[in-house]
């Protein structure tokens, strides 16, 4: 009996501390892991799709670091954004007009896209990540979807944000963001669907410069008037 129970004892022990010398990774150490892997990528591109309310896009993103991003879109087609550090631009194919707005170096960072290292060095900084139901894959839509990934929701830390809530959809293997879903502080949900991202390509900086149609009409600093 004393034998059996020390056998017992023993798996006891050996089991609790097989499980602590495990390492747990908490939500925000897997953001910061998520963050030290889009460090490593100087420039991708990949297929969007972003929902907000009633309104379907769909396109084609580069990114090039540190922040320069262009999107290409199939719906609604043609219309073009483009942000090369100093400039954003945005060409709507349906009023034949293209918006130009001059960007100061103390406002570039606003420019960074989510899905970016300078994008998530933002968030980690603005946001308190949690696990949406732990750190086991998940599936991405439902239970049904073998699109397997882990999902942190993100609580802004201030009131000055611009999103309450963020839930982004990780690939566990590669670590790149598959979705990012954001809820407004009018409560209106916004998401951003990456798909087909290929990395480090080689992608110049010849890309992010937009030739507008000559047709169309020019409005610059359509957003806010740069001082400086």
């Amino acid at each position: 009996m004393i034998k059996v129970l020390g056998f017992v004892f023993f798996l006891v022990i050996n089991g609790i501390f097989s499980v602590s010398s495990q390492e747990i990774v908490t939500a925000e150490r897997y953001l910061a892991q998520v963050s030290e892997q889009y460090g490593k990528i100087r420039d991708y591109e990949a297929r969007i799709a972003i929902r907000s309310g009633g309104s379907n896009m769909v396109g084609t993103v580069i990114h090039l670091v540190p922040s320069f991003m262009r999107i290409d879109f199939s719906s609604p087609a043609n219309q073009v954004i483009v942000f090369n550090e100093d400039q954003l631009t945005i060409y709507l194919p349906e009023y034949q007009a293209v918006l130009n707005q001059s960007v100061a170096s103390n406002r570039r960072a606003q420019g960074a896209n989510l899905a970016t290292a300078q994008g998530l060095t933002l968030l980690r900084r603005n946001y308190i990540p949690v696990y949406v139901t732990g750190p086991t894959p998940q599936s991405l839509d439902s239970a049904n979807s073998s699109e397997m990934v882990v999902k942190l929701r993100l609580t802004r830390r201030s009131v000055s944000e611009g999103f309450r809530e963020l839930i982004l959809s990780i690939n566990d293997n590669t670590k790149l963001i598959r979705r990012i879903e954001g809820r407004t502080i009018d409560d209106r949900l916004v998401q951003f669907d990456f798909s087909n991202v290929r990395i480090n390509q080689g992608i110049p900086e010849l890309r992010f410069i937009y030739d507008a149609p000559a047709s169309a009409n020019v409005y610059n600093n359509f957003l806010f008037r740069d001082t400086d």
